[in-house]
């Protein structure tokens, strides 16, 4: 088998609840739609204040695939 060649695109999770979820969601997401998922890399983290607290976490996040 010869060397895999990578695929990367680049997806934005949001949660309420924490990076961590956001992370999930984005690749929960990228996972329904492509084939051949093997890593990610966080590129951005940001969020939205309300009333002084952290609303929503929103991460920009780089899926790498591999290609058939």
């Amino acid at each position: 088998m010869s060397d895999p060649v990578y695929r990367v695109i680049e997806v934005v999770g949001t949660s309420e609840e924490s990076v961590s979820k956001a992370i999930d969601n984005a690749i929960a997401r990228a996972a329904s739609t492509l084939r051949h998922l093997g890593w990610f890399e966080v590129a951005q983290v940001r969020g939205s204040i309300e009333d002084g607290k952290a609303k929503r976490y929103q991460v920009t996040v780089k899926v790498g695939f591999t290609l058939e």
